[in-house]
Formats: structure tokens, sequence, C-alpha cells
């Protein structure tokens, strides 16, 4: 078994992102399926359709960047850094496919986009998940992101909504 983090660079790879995010909001939406009106509003005002479209603005250097897991030669996860005002990164959709978990992937592409944070300069990397990420809640944690409340945040304080922040 093989298996490999590289930064999404070709248009290829930029394909294979975009499958994966969809397929991310699948999964989410299958898993919460009481939330599927507060899951479509972020997709529209995270501007996802946008934001694919127009890849290379938001998730390439020189201010973002894309990370893309593999695993015997397919791709099964990603992760995105974004920027996030004028001196931090958002962290936005961190996905691996259930056939690939237990594998560490997660935590590789994690690693991978605080370590690229910090390559920015970025002072914090934020996030945000749903309350019952139980897999990647703790992932988030071990890699030193805190919880935080702000009612401006998406969701608000609405309870089902984390939000977190790394301190780079």
């Amino acid at each position: 078994m093989s298996m490999e983090i590289t930064k999404v660079r070709t248009s290829d790879d930029i394909a294979a992102v975009r499958t994966l995010v969809w397929e991310f909001f699948d999964v989410i939406k299958q898993r919460y399926p009481e939330m599927h009106s507060e899951i479509d509003t972020y997709i529209s005002k995270q501007n996802v359709a946008g934001e694919l479209e127009n890849f290379s603005a938001y998730y390439l250097p020189p201010k973002g960047e894309a990370f893309m897991a593999w695993l015997d030669g397919e791709p099964v996860g990603i992760v995105m850094l974004k920027p996030r005002g004028t001196s931090d990164g958002e962290m936005n959709r961190m996905y691996v496919r259930e056939t690939a978990r237990g594998h560490g992937l997660g935590r590789k592409l994690g690693q991978a986009l605080v370590a690229e944070a910090r390559v920015l300069g970025y002072g914090a990397v934020w996030l945000d998940a749903i309350d019952r990420h139980v897999e990647a809640l703790p992932l988030y944690e071990s890699l030193g992101f805190e919880r935080y409340t702000d009612p401006d945040a998406f969701g608000g304080e609405d309870a089902r909504f984390v939000h977190m922040k790394l301190a780079l």
C-alpha cells in the first residue's frame, strides 16, 4: 500500500479536488439530514462553487494551497488553505474517503496544511466544523487548534457549529 500527500498543481489534480469537495458535502448531508438547510446556506455563503471555479485565486500560491491524499495511486482526500483577512488562513474541506480512513491520511493532510500556513507567514489558521464530526474534532485539537466562540461566525452561537483557531 502506497500513501502520499501532494500539493495540487495540475488541471487533473484540480478536477479531482472539485470531485472530492462535492463528495464531501454529499457525505455531510447524508450524515446530518436534519441540517440540509444549514449546509446549503453554508455552501452558498462560502461561495463554494465560485471558489472551485476560480480555484487558483483561492487555493494556490502565493496566498493559498491545496493538498491531496493518495492511496495506491488514487486521490482519496483533500484539505485546502485560503487567505482569511490580511494575515491569517482558513482551513477548508478536510475530507478523506471512508474507504481510505485509518491510515493517518487526515493527520498528514492537517500537518501539511499547518506547515504551509507557517511558510506563507500566516498568524493563525481558522476552521469551522459540525459538533458531531467525531473523527475530525480530536484530530484538529491534536494539531493544536482550540475552540472559540464568535457570534458573528457562520452558525453564530449555535452549539452544533464548532469554531476553532490555531495560533501560529
